[in-house]
C-alpha cells in the first residue's frame, strides 16, 4: 500500500505536474485553497485535474485572503500585462499565500497521518515571489517538524518541491513524459468569464514561451485564439 501525501493543487500547470510526480509513489490527497482569488476558474480546473488524474480525494478549503487585499489576484488592482522584463516582486504576489496554504496542507496531512506534502513552487521561471524560494520551503519544513503532534511523536514531515529548480520548459517536458494533459489546466492571472487565458499576464507569457520553445502550441484556451 502506497504512503499518503497531500498535494497542493491550484489547477495550474506546475501543480498538475507535481500531482503527476507524486502519484507515482504516493496515494495522493489533493488540496485546493480557495483564497478569495478574483477568478474561480482555476478552482474549476483543479477539480478537473483531480478527477482526470484520479486523486484519492480532492478537498477545497476556503480562506478569504481578499479580506486583507494587497494583491492584484485578490483586490481591485490591475494585473500587469505585456511585461518584457519581470524584475522585482509584482502586484500579483499574494501576501503570505504559500505560508497559509502550506499550513492548511500541514493540518490536513496530520488528520490523514500523512508525512509528505507536495507543492508546485518554482524559483527559476517565476515572477519573483519570495515564497517560491528554496529557503522558504526549507524553513517551512523546519516549522512543520516543530509544530505538529505527529512530528513530535517521531514521524518526520517532508515538504517536497520537485519543480523548484526546473525551468518551465523542463517542467512541461517532464509532465508530457508522464502523460499530463495541459489542456485542462489554467494558469492565467486574468482570464475572461469563459475561462480563456488573457495571453498577456506574466503567467501566460512564461507559459506560452515555454511551449513555443518546445515547438508546441499551448493547449489551454486563449482569448486571442
Amino acid at each position: 500500500m502506497s504512503p499518503r501525501a497531500v498535494v497542493l493543487l491550484s489547477g495550474g500547470l506546475d501543480s498538475t505536474t507535481v500531482l503527476a510526480i507524486a502519484s507515482r509513489e504516493f496515494d495522493c490527497f489533493a488540496l485546493t485553497v480557495a483564497y478569495g482569488q478574483r477568478h474561480a476558474i482555476e478552482i474549476d480546473a483543479a477539480r478537473r485535474v483531480a478527477a482526470e488524474m484520479q486523486a484519492r480525494e480532492h478537498k477545497v478549503v476556503s480562506v478569504d485572503l481578499s479580506s486583507i487585499g494587497g494583491s492584484a489576484l485578490t483586490d481591485s488592482i490591475e494585473v500587469p500585462k505585456d511585461r518584457s522584463e519581470m524584475a522585482g516582486i509584482p502586484v500579483t504576489y499574494v501576501p503570505a499565500r504559500n505560508t497559509v496554504m502550506l499550513a492548511i496542507a500541514l493540518g490536513y496531512a496530520e488528520t490523514l497521518q500523512a508525512d509528505d506534502i507536495f507543492v508546485g513552487v518554482n524559483a527559476v521561471d517565476y515572477s519573483g515571489y519570495p515564497d517560491c524560494r528554496p529557503e522558504f520551503v526549507d524553513a517551512f519544513e523546519s516549522l512543520a517538524n516543530l509544530a505538529t503532534k505527529r512530528a513530535v511523536e517521531g514521524h518526520r514531515i517532508a515538504i517536497h518541491a520537485p519543480l523548484i529548480r526546473l525551468t518551465k520548459v523542463e517542467i512541461i517536458r517532464r509532465g508530457l513524459e508522464m502523460g499530463v494533459d495541459y489542456g485542462i489546466t489554467r494558469s492565467c492571472y486574468d482570464p475572461n468569464p469563459r475561462g480563456q487565458a488573457c495571453g498577456r499576464c506574466d503567467s501566460c507569457l512564461i507559459r506560452k514561451r515555454a511551449f513555443a520553445e518546445l515547438g508546441m502550441a499551448d493547449p489551454a484556451p486563449y482569448a486571442d485564439d
